[in-house]
């Protein structure tokens, strides 16, 4: 039987690449109006050519024109876009949360970091929170910050109940957290009744009506902070198997713990602050990939990055056309299936004990 290579090879990773633009195209054509498979791709083509040409000469980019051309360059493909750098995201940050805290149940959306971020971004948007020439960066910046803060106390408040950081300690404490922060949430709705609508609907998560801009924003933070995760394949494989395992082999534990969770809590804010709520993604993904490419982490980030697009693009695809003309939330869709996984992956937990 052939070894399973160490490493993500060329070839797999040409195979999620192409599955994940297929599904990138399908998701572009299908909607309200369903738009030729053609029809997309020359749109897309002459746009990025006009974009490339323009670049290199400096003159006004001539974008394709009509109804059609408005549609999938002004509507629908930033918002695929926006959704699959989301799930990508998501993923790879709960696949780096399960490795370093050898939980699987552990996600965002599970341990409450989700939440915690949505708090920060609920009180900039209350508040109006923002940096002078910088409009969006208040709402990112305080979920990243409540985000990291809520990761930091989630596990502060767990190691001191219980020494070994068990499943259920932390489950449990995420629960109670999450509790907590929707009781500030709904303190901070009351002093901002103008915004409650706009407030409550993006806690349901929903990347309706993003745009090119939060698409650069997502792909800088994948960029930087899963770029830093992917460096730390190594540690996280140590992690997988144990701390003194880690530190046995030269891990400086104290140190990858620190910037595994800040990474892991700047893609978690990035996203809450672009899409709201949308939760477990980062559970679901990693173990759908695990079963494919193994739990070792050279192999897991790559697939959980493309997995994690796929994954919320088809879950995106179902929100819009599922009760056609009105749209769901893509939380909505998410936490039902994320809801069934964690069931599942609970059960298998407790059985294997």
């Amino acid at each position: 039987m052939k070894k399973r290579s160490d490493r993500f090879s060329p070839a797999e990773y040409g195979i999620f690449a192409a599955v994940t633009i297929a599904v990138l195209f399908a998701c572009v054509c299908i909607g309200s109006v369903n738009i030729p498979l053609e029809d997309t791709a020359y749109t897309i083509w002459a746009a990025l050519r006009a974009r490339i040409r323009s670049w290199i000469t400096g003159a006004v980019p001539a974008l394709p024109e009509g109804l059609t051309a408005s549609i999938i360059l002004s509507i629908r493909l930033p918002r695929v876009l926006c959704v699959a750098m989301t799930g990508a995201a998501l993923s790879i940050a709960g696949a780096a949360m399960q490795g370093l805290l050898k939980n699987p149940l552990a996600d965002g959306s599970t341990l409450g970091v989700s939440s915690g971020a949505a708090l920060g971004a609920v009180i900039a948007i209350a508040f109006g929170i923002t940096f002078p020439g910088l409009p969006f960066a208040g709402t990112m910046v305080m979920a990243i910050a409540f985000a990291l803060l809520s990761l930091l106390i989630i596990l502060g408040l767990a190691y001191k109940l219980d020494y070994s950081l068990a499943t259920n300690t932390i489950i449990l404490i995420g629960v109670i957290f999450s509790m907590f922060v929707s009781s500030l949430m709904s303190i901070v709705i009351t002093f901002a009744a103008d915004k409650v609508q706009h407030i409550t609907f993006w806690t349901m998560g929903s990347l309706q009506g993003t745009g090119y801009t939060d698409a650069l924003m997502l792909f800088g933070a994948l960029a930087i902070f899963g770029g830093a995760i992917f460096l730390h394949t190594r540690e996280l494989n140590a992690f997988a198997v144990g701390e003194d395992n880690a530190r046995h082999i030269g891990v400086n534990v104290r140190r990858v713990k620190l910037i595994v969770l800040i990474t892991v809590s700047g893609l978690i804010g990035v996203c809450v602050s672009i899409g709201g709520v949308i939760g477990f993604v980062g559970l679901v993904t990693p173990h759908m990939v695990r079963l494919v490419v193994g739990p070792n982490h050279r192999r897991l980030l790559p697939a959980s990055l493309f997995g994690g697009a796929v994954f919320l693009m088809l879950a995106d695809l179902v929100a819009r056309i599922l009760l056609n003309p009105r749209e769901l939330n893509i939380g909505i869709v998410t936490s039902l299936v994320g809801a069934v996984v964690f069931v599942f992956i609970f059960y298998r937990s407790r059985k294997g004990r």
